[in-house]
């Protein structure tokens, strides 16, 4: 049985002949397989002019007449042919083979045109379909972290799913095209295409780019780039070099960086053995080996016509020739080979094995092998090679492919040896599929790092990435995050706001607890106001203390007695409840701090309104019987204490009703704490107290300055007055100071304008009669005042 291999010889292409001749020997050998069968072959080479690639298979199909759909070859005709590795060949010679349903089976690589069945229908595809490729490659650039890429890819109908494929996996992984070059395979030797792709490359920032496409196509524009001399770039490509068409460029050095993915094989053990054995004596019919010899071991000054080797080198063989001439490992199309004529094989002996049943069953003569026939059994063909590799010639049962990763050593200069650096596989966990050596990939020369391909740098951490207008997802700024925010990795789209209890570090890449902040006894201001406020407390005792002591006396009884106690009293209460302030805030404390301060208050500014009211009737009500003289002898004054305490209590009742206080946390005051103070509630309500407690000391300073120059040794209206003016002025001040601090600086205000408030009212009304009281006895007498009385109006 003949099987027909046609493909295009040159010395790179010879191992495929080598492979097809190294499969059917091993076949041959078999005695389990093919029994009285031998298998052998024709090689054919391919002409690329459209008559040319028909011709030879004309010949074989009908004969040396050419007559179409006759021919008398029934004993020698071939079973199946090979064809490949270029799709064309495959494409043109596959639409003749499939009007006679003769089998073709290609070792190129998959063409999605050759899978029309409708076209096709007795071709069959060896390589796998890349339903990976685009998978691999991106996940190379996601583990250098090259996320600014160029594309080059040739416009034709194979590689145009690819791109679709490799550009949306490039999406999915946020990996942006800086570039794509579409070049038509009419212009792709052109020079102003040649310059396009030039100027494309170079004018980018992109120091990586992806060629796809059939290496024939390619072949142009890889020696076109190499020529161009683009160099540092890192070029990943699905398609393995051409040494022969590209090694004069070579002595330029290793002008960019080639990482080529390629099919994973396993090597055929035997296989390295049997080329070394091959020589011109072995196989005479070899024409094109001839030719290698004479060209390659010194074998051209042979002077008889009797071909003989004996002139050629001693103990040549075909290992002595260099790797980019003939490799002596089997590469992925003579993998292929291998694996089709054991497919042909295999269904060809289970054909045999049909017509045996067929024939002892009803007593048959055999038939004569078809290529019709074969074709049946070459579609459900499924087998493990020698490797044990599965091989199945059906498209859509077909397994994935793995892909070895290989890189080109050029150091020295002419090495060219091709390296397998790292392996793809789809059937490993997600985040494994790709191991990789980096160690093992040489750079470009003149290179010892990794190279960098990204449009904007990482951004680190506590930085977020702020996209760039009318540019791709990969261009970006990088702008801090905000206050309380962080960005606790690289190329974060946005910043993570800590929680309440916890803020940002300067960094801002982490979040960190807040400590709790409020004014406590124990701090050093804390405990200030404490002592100032329990000082001035003791001391208005103190003074509450003499005036019971010396009650008897004129000053005393003359500035209404019960008044002044009740406003000593209400002054204690006043610097006691600023106490309520400090320490840790809680629902009891909040609730009192300015109930207290609101009621206690009022209870002083209205006793001074008292005191003053009462200062003003005690002089108007010189005649008898006047209503005036009435009403201060009735004790009216002392009314307006419980009429003003009541309506404050009443406002503060609504307000305790409505929206009391609560305890609340502020984390924006102060950096790095949490401050813990009391929310008034009802801002409404706490502004309707703070109101009428201003509008009674207003009044109660108009009365006072209107009876500021009353005459009377013991009128204490200007003290009043001085008192009331303070009073009003810290609680003016206290407005715009207050509302401006924040954190704990409020609380601080709204203690010390309580002291000083308290302390204005005790100092300014006090201080003078206890001055009288101690000091100046003789004028705390009413008898010592009518001694001096007639002297004065002497």
């Amino acid at each position: 049985m003949l099987t027909k291999l046609i493909t295009r010889l040159d010395f790179k292409n010879y191992q495929f002949v080598l492979a097809l001749a190294f499969a059917i020997e091993e076949i041959n050998k078999n005695p389990d397989f093919l029994s009285n069968w031998t298998l052998g072959f024709d090689v054919y080479d391919d002409q690329y002019r459209a008559w040319s690639m028909l011709k030879n298979p004309f010949i074989w199909l009908f004969g040396k007449y050419e007559i179409p759909n006759y021919t008398c070859m029934r004993d020698s005709r071939s079973i199946a042919v090979l064809t490949g590795p270029q799709g064309l060949t495959s494409d043109k010679i596959g639409t003749l083979l499939g009007l006679y349903k003769f089998p073709q089976i290609t070792f190129g690589p998959f063409s999605h045109v050759l899978s029309d069945y409708h076209k096709f229908p007795a071709l069959y595809q060896m390589a796998p379909k890349d339903t990976s490729i685009a998978t691999a490659m991106v996940s190379l650039l996601l583990h250098f972290s090259w996320n600014w890429v160029g594309l080059l890819n040739l416009q034709d109908e194979n590689d145009s799913w690819i791109l679709a494929e490799l550009k949306e996996e490039m999406a999915k992984s946020r990996v942006c095209v800086a570039y794509e070059q579409l070049i038509s395979i009419q212009s792709i030797s052109h020079v102003l295409e040649a310059m396009a792709v030039y100027n494309e490359i170079n004018k980018s920032s992109a120091n990586v780019f992806i060629i796809h496409g059939d290496n024939g196509k390619l072949i142009e524009l890889i020696v076109c780039i190499e020529q161009l001399l683009i160099k540092g770039r890192v070029c990943i490509m699905n398609s393995q070099w051409d040494f022969t068409m590209k090694r004069k460029y070579f002595m330029l050095g290793s002008l960019h960086v080639p990482l080529i993915f390629l099919h994973h094989h396993e090597d055929v053990s035997g296989f390295t053995e049997f080329v070394k054995t091959v020589n011109p004596s072995k196989y005479p019919e070899d024409i094109f080996l001839a030719r290698i010899w004479f060209l390659s071991f010194n074998c051209s000054d042979i002077e008889s016509d009797c071909v003989t080797w004996d002139n050629c080198v001693h103990e040549a063989s075909l290992d002595c020739l260099p790797g980019h001439v003939l490799d002596m490992t089997m590469s992925g199309h003579s993998y292929d080979i291998y694996n089709a004529v054991y497919a042909v094989a295999q269904a060809l002996h289970e054909m045999l094995l049909h017509q045996t049943e067929v024939q002892i069953m009803r007593n048959r003569k055999r038939t004569p092998l078809s290529p019709t026939q074969l074709l049946h059994f070459l579609k459900n063909i499924q087998f493990h090679n020698s490797v044990g590799q599965q091989v199945i010639l059906d498209e859509k049962r077909k397994l994935e492919p793995e892909y070895d990763i290989l890189n080109i050593w050029n150091f020295p200069e002419g090495l060219e040896l091709e390296v397998k650096v790292g392996k793809f596989s789809p059937y490993a966990l997600h985040g494994n599929q790709l191991s990789l050596s980096e160690d093992m990939v040489e750079w470009a020369i003149g290179t010892t790092e990794t190279p960098h391909s990204v449009c904007s740098e990482t951004c680190g951490p506590g930085f977020r990435k702020s996209p760039q207008e009318e540019k791709a997802t990969c261009c970006f700024d990088c702008t801090p995050c905000p206050q309380n925010a962080i960005a606790n990795g690289t190329d974060m789209d946005q910043c993570v706001k800590c929680a309440d209890h916890q803020y940002a570090n300067t960094q801002r890449n982490k979040c960190l607890m807040r400590t709790a902040s409020f004014l406590a006894f124990g701090d050093p201001l804390g405990m200030a106001l404490a002592c100032m406020a329990l000082c001035f407390s003791m001391l208005t005792a103190a003074v509450l203390g003499i005036f019971a002591k010396h009650q008897d006396s004129a000053i005393v009884k003359a500035n209404n007695r019960t008044l002044s106690y009740i406003l000593l009293i209400s002054l204690i209460f006043c610097f006691l409840c600023s106490l309520l302030f400090i320490g840790r805030p809680n629902t009891v404390t909040c609730r009192l701090q300015h109930i207290t301060f609101g009621i206690v208050f009022t209870v002083a500014v209205s006793t001074v309104l008292a005191k003053t009211v009462t200062v003003v009737l005690a002089f108007k009500a010189t005649s008898p019987g006047r209503r005036i003289r009435w009403l201060l002898v009735s004790g009216a004054p002392n009314f307006i204490i419980p009429i003003c305490t009541l309506i404050q209590v009443t406002l503060c009742g609504f307000w305790l009703g409505t929206s009391p206080p609560f305890v609340d946390t502020d984390t924006y005051s102060e950096h790095g704490h949490i401050i813990i103070l009391c929310n008034k509630g009802s801002l409404t309500a706490f502004y309707c107290v703070l109101g009428y407690l201003g509008s009674l000391a207003l009044a109660s300073f108009t009365v006072a300055f209107l009876a500021r120059n009353l005459p009377d040794t013991f009128n204490e209206a200007k003290f009043l007055t001085f008192s009331m003016l303070l009073f009003c002025s810290v609680w003016l001040t206290f407005l715009p100071v207050y509302h401006s601090a924040k954190g704990k600086v409020m609380v601080v205000v709204e203690v010390f304008s309580i002291l000083a408030s308290g302390a204005g009212l005790l100092g300014c009304i006090f201080a003078p009669k206890c001055y009288n009281v101690l000091l100046m006895s003789n004028r705390n007498s009413l008898r010592d005042f009518r001694d001096k009385k007639p002297t004065r109006r002497n």
